[in-house]
């Protein structure tokens, strides 16, 4: 006893030195009850954003039909992301094709939500769901972002301390407790990036996960597999696309957030050890699928994919990986990979994306490489969601 005593109290110990050390480092990045910000686009990033050419773009100022913005002293303008969507606003209004430049949701279509989740921890699931969302929301989408990860990670890189900001109440589980649950709208932070809105996660998540066994003996409605998509539909008109990011775990929260989800997409890092455990994966989630469609959850995707995620492409056995993946599943594996780079995980270290921190940080040509990965990653997955909308 005097042992279990001694490991408890030392583990307790290490979460108290940890979570100091941490508080520590985000008041280093950010001021006291500070927020982050989002940095200004240059003129290149704001026409390839938009669509257009940089010369149209200058010709757009010229004629005065767009705002001025701001202007550094060497005369270069840079575009905030509220600029983007004012000119987006403005394009739309003279183009000869509707939705050419506001590609969101039209009357008639449906909510478009995606799920990011794979069994296996370190697959860089909230990577890939936090670039896809800012990438869309740069483009113009609205979106809404669902932490259904106890981990929060993804709450963390929007600027929030889960451990203080959420640490009683405000995160999703107050949406889909089971006693006395509050309206979605109430839990939804707005974010400092424009077009994000955020669901934080939170260790109380956890306690969906103990609860719903006793919810399930005692009938209490709605059943837990439909607790999300339930809370999502009070608030789906002032969206375009919602993004789960998913428990590394096939438990109540994830089964929850894909009998809501219209899309799935599965990140896989290649290599034997990864797709081995992804092949446990999809059993387990057939399986359990199957349970709770036959209680009556709706199965309806418009697209399941995998993700390669943190490829290296000069990697002869990740080749070979790939390669395999391909071969069995043809289509449903992404055209595109999102490359290991030292860029995006740099970037974290400061709870930054590669939308969020400026070029002027790293070497040009890495940036570049990480840029153009997760942009050809990411308008695959608009590709996908401009399809399902018939487009």
């Amino acid at each position: 006893m005097a042992d279990y005593v001694t490991i408890n109290e030392r583990i307790r110990a290490n979460a108290d030195i940890l979570s100091s050390a941490l508080e520590h480092h985000m008041l280093k990045v950010f001021a006291p009850d500070a927020r982050k910000e989002l940095r200004l686009f240059s003129a290149g990033e704001a026409a390839e954003l938009l669509g257009i050419s940089t010369s149209f773009l200058r010709k757009l100022h010229f004629d005065d039909k767009i705002a001025d913005v701001h202007m550094t002293p060497g005369g270069r303008r840079h575009y905030s992301a509220q600029n983007l969507l004012e000119i987006r606003k403005t394009l739309e209004a003279t183009a000869k094709t509707k939705g050419a430049y506001q590609r969101g949701r039209r009357e008639g279509d449906k909510l478009q939500v995606l799920s990011f989740l794979n069994f296996k921890g370190g697959s860089g699931k909230t990577t890939s769901a936090v670039h896809a969302a800012q990438r869309l929301a740069l483009k113009g989408y609205r979106v809404l972002c669902i932490d259904v990860d106890p981990q929060a990670s993804l709450t963390t890189l929007f600027g929030y301390r889960p451990e203080y900001d959420f640490l009683e109440s405000g995160t999703v589980y107050d949406a889909i407790r089971y006693d006395d649950p509050l309206p979605f709208s109430q839990i939804i932070q707005n974010t400092y990036f424009t077009g994000i809105d955020l669901a934080p996660g939170g260790l109380m998540l956890q306690e969906f996960e103990h609860e719903t066994p006793q919810a399930l003996i005692n009938n209490v409605p709605p059943p837990f597999f439909a607790r999300l998509a339930t809370a999502i539909q009070e608030v789906e008109d002032r969206y375009d696309v919602v993004i789960f990011d998913c428990p590394p775990q096939l438990g109540y929260l994830t089964m929850s957030a894909l009998c809501a989800s219209t899309g799935i997409l599965i990140t896989v890092v290649p290599n034997m050890l990864d797709v081995a455990s992804m092949s446990q994966f999809l059993q387990m989630s057939a399986d359990l699928l199957d349970v709770v469609s036959n209680a009556g959850a709706s199965m309806d995707f418009d697209f399941l994919r995998f993700l390669i995620n943190r490829y290296e492409p000069n990697d002869g056995p990740q080749q070979q990986v790939l390669a395999f993946l391909r071969q069995l599943f043809g289509e449903e594996v992404m055209v595109a990979s999102m490359l290991k780079s030292t860029a995006i995980s740099d970037a974290g270290l400061t709870h930054q994306t590669i939308y969020e921190v400026e070029r002027s940080q790293f070497h040009r040509n890495t940036y570049d490489r990480a840029v153009d990965s997760l942009n050809l990653v990411n308008d695959e997955i608009e590709t996908l969601i401009q399809n399902a909308w018939g487009r």
